[in-house]
C-alpha cells in the first residue's frame, strides 16, 4: 500500500492548467488570505493531491506562537487556521491531528471548502464571459469579411451568472452533535458532515418462529408502507421460514506465469489435497475467524484468477480475507518463484459488479426463505388472488428478466429492500449489487386455496462488527434486531441472523409490490404516500408527463 501511496503521488497531469485563486471573502482577523493554488500541473510544477503534498515546517512567526499557548493550533482562531491552510502549512485533511477538536475541525473545513467553491465558480464566470465575449467578435468579423462590409460588432451584455453561496448551502448539512471519533480512521475521510436519512419500520415479521421489526433507511415513499403490508400478511398466515445453504466471502487476486504450461501446473498442484492445506494453513493464520473452505482457480491464457472462499465469522470479512490471501500468496510464491502478483483482486471475486459467479457460486451468506399465504389474506390484505399473483410472476420475474438478459435479477424490486437495510444497519450500501440477486417464485398450492412464495438470494453480504455497524444510529439498529456485535458462544450467527432478515424483508417487499401489480394499485399507492398535494392545474393547461414509480 506504501508503494502504491508514492507511486500515485508521482503521477503527473499535464492536460490541466496552473489556476491561482485570489479569495475575496476575509476571515474574521486583520491579515488577509493569500493567494490558493488549486491546480498545477506544469513539468516544472507537477501538482500533487493534498494528501500527497507534506506539510512544511511551521513559519518562526506560527511556531512561537503555538509553542507559547499549551493548545498549539488549537489556540488560534478559526481564521488563522485557514490562512495556514492556504499558505500551505497545514493540510485540511490533517485539521482533526493539529486542533485536536474533531467538530472544530469539521466546521473550519466547511469554511475552506466554502470559499474556495465560491472563489473558483468567480474565477470560471469571467473566464467564460471573455470567451462569449471572443466568439461574439470573431463571428461578426467573419460575418462582414464574407459581405465586404466593415462592420464592428457592437457591445454584448455579459452573460450574468449568480454568484455560489456555498457557505449558505452548507448551513443546511448538519455537522454538530454527531461522535466523529466513531468516525475518524474509519469511516470516511475530509469530513464537512453527515446526513440524516429517515428511518421507517416494517412488521413485525414472523421468521423462524421469532417476530423481527425490520428497520429500513430510504427516502422513498411507499416502500417502508408495502414492505409493512407484506410482512403483515406473512405472519397472519403463520410466518416465513429461511435457511443458510452456503456462506464464505470471496477474494480473486489476479496472478501470472511465463507460460500456459506452468499455470497449468499451479492450477494442479493447487487440487493436490497436502498443498491445497499448506496454503490453508497459512490463510487461516491471519486470523481468529477465518477459515479457507476453497480455492477455485481459472485460467484466461497464462493469466490466473484464484478464487478464495473463507468462513469470517460476524463480519462481512472482505478485509480479513484480503489479509489471509495475501499470507497464502507468500507460501504459493515459494513452490513458484517466477509467480507475479499482478492485483489482489482480479474482479473473479466479484465485488460490487454484477457477476454470474456470484449467482452460481454464492458469495457472503447464501439464504432461502419461503412462506404459505392463505387465498383469504391473499384478498383481504394483499387485495388480489392466487391466480393473477402466479402469472404475473412468471411473465414479469422470469420471462420478462429473461427477455432482458438479466443475471440474478429474476424479482421485483429486491435491491430497494436491501438498500434500505444496508443503510440502516451501517452495512456497505455498494454491495447492494451482488447481495440483490433474488430469485422470486409463485405458485399455486392445495388445490388453489394457498399461495407458496420462496426468494432466493445466494449472495447476501452482510456483517455485525466493523464498517458502518460501530456507529451509534446504526448499532441501535443492530440491536433492535439483537444481533449486534460478535455472537457470544457461535462466531457468525449474528451475520447468519442478519442475512436471514434481508432475504425475509425481501420476500415481503416482493409480495406486496407484486400484488399491487396485479391489482393495478401501483400507482394510486405511489400517489398517495410518495407525493406532496399539488394544487389543481388551470384547465388549458394539459400535461402527458407522468411521474412513473420508483420501483417496477
Amino acid at each position: 500500500m506504501m508503494m502504491l501511496s508514492r507511486v500515485a503521488c508521482s503521477l503527473r497531469a499535464p492536460s490541466l492548467r496552473t489556476v491561482r485563486v485570489a479569495t475575496s471573502l476575509r476571515p474574521a482577523s486583520s491579515f488577509t488570505l493569500p493567494a490558493t493554488r488549486l491546480f498545477s500541473t506544469s513539468k516544472d510544477d507537477p501538482y500533487r493531491p493534498p494528501s500527497c503534498v507534506a506539510e512544511p515546517a511551521p513559519s518562526a512567526e506560527v511556531k512561537a506562537r503555538t509553542d507559547k499557548a499549551q493548545g498549539g493550533y488549537a489556540a488560534l482562531s478559526d481564521a488563522e487556521i485557514i490562512a495556514l491552510v492556504h499558505k500551505g502549512e497545514i493540510q485540511t485533511h490533517n485539521l482533526e491531528a493539529k486542533l485536536g477538536d474533531l467538530t472544530r475541525s469539521v466546521r473550519v473545513r466547511r469554511k475552506i471548502l466554502a470559499m474556495e467553491l465560491e472563489t473558483e465558480h468567480a474565477r470560471l464566470s469571467s473566464a467564460s464571459d471573455k470567451a462569449r465575449a471572443h466568439r461574439a467578435a470573431v463571428t461578426a468579423s467573419t460575418a462582414a469579411s464574407a459581405l465586404g462590409i466593415d462592420v464592428t460588432p457592437k457591445k454584448t451584455d455579459t452573460h450574468k451568472v449568480e454568484p455560489l453561496h456555498m457557505e449558505e448551502a452548507l448551513s443546511h448539512l448538519p455537522y454538530e452533535h454527531y461522535d466523529y471519533t466513531k468516525v475518524m480512521g474509519a469511516c470516511c475521510e475530509n469530513v464537512i458532515g453527515y446526513i440524516p436519512i429517515p428511518i421507517g419500520v416494517a412488521g413485525p415479521l414472523l421468521l423462524d418462529d421469532k417476530l423481527v421489526t425490520i428497520p429500513m433507511a430510504t427516502t422513498e415513499g411507499c416502500l417502508v408502507a408495502s414492505t409493512h403490508r407484506g410482512c403483515k400478511a406473512i405472519t397472519k398466515s403463520g410466518g416465513a421460514v429461511s435457511a443458510i445453504v452456503n456462506s464464505g466471502m470471496t477474494r480473486a487476486p489476479l496472478l501470472r506465469l511465463p507460460t500456459v504450461t506452468r499455470s497449468a501446473e499451479l492450477k494442479k498442484w493447487l487440487e493436490v489435497q497436502e498443498n491445497f492445506y499448506q496454503i490453508a494453513s497459512a490463510f487461516n493464520s491471519t486470523s481468529r475467524f477465518a477459515r479457507l473452505a476453497s480455492i477455485k482457480v481459472n485460467l484466461a491464457g497464462r493469466d490466473i484468477f484464484m478464487r478464495f472462499k473463507s468462513t469470517t465469522g460476524d463480519a462481512m470479512g472482505m478485509n480479513m480475507v484480503s489479509k489471509g490471501v495475501e499470507k497464502a500468496l507468500e507460501v504459493l510464491t515459494s513452490y513458484f518463484p517466477e509467480l507475479e502478483i499482478l492485483s489482489l483482486s482480479g474482479n473473479f471475486c466479484t465485488d460490487k459488479k454484477p457477476s454470474a459467479i456470484n449467482w452460481l457460486e454464492g458469495r457472503g451468506k447464501s439464504v432461502v426463505v419461503e412462506a404459505t399465504i392463505s387465498a383469504e389474506i391473499v384478498q383481504s390484505v394483499l387485495k388480489t388472488n392466487i391466480p393473477a399473483l402466479v402469472d404475473l410472476n412468471i411473465h414479469k420475474n422470469l420471462v420478462g428478466s429473461a427477455m432482458a438478459g438479466s443475471i440474478g435479477g429474476f424479482n421485483a424490486h429486491a435491491s430497494n429492500i436491501v438498500t434500505a437495510v444496508y443503510i440502516a444497519t451501517g452495512q456497505d450500501p455498494a454491495q447492494n449489487v451482488e447481495s440483490s440477486n433474488c430469485m422470486t417464485l409463485m405458485e399455486s398450492i392445495n388445490d388453489g386455496k394457498d399461495l407458496y412464495i420462496s426468494v432466493t438470494m445466494p449472495s447476501i453480504e452482510v456483517g455485525t462488527v466493523g464498517g458502518g455497524t460501530h456507529l451509534p444510529a446504526q448499532a441501535a439498529m443492530l440491536d433492535l434486531l439483537q444481533v449486534r456485535g460478535s455472537h457470544p458462544t457461535r462466531p457468525g450467527a449474528n451475520a447468519e441472523q442478519l442475512a436471514r432478515v434481508v432475504a425475509g424483508a425481501v420476500m415481503a417487499g416482493e409480495l406486496s409490490l407484486m400484488s399491487a401489480l396485479a391489482a393495478g394499485h401501483l400507482v394510486r399507492s405511489h400517489m398517495q404516500h410518495n407525493r406532496k398535494p399539488q394544487p389543481a392545474p388551470a384547465l388549458d393547461a394539459v400535461s402527458m408527463s407522468h411521474s412513473l414509480p420508483h420501483s417496477d
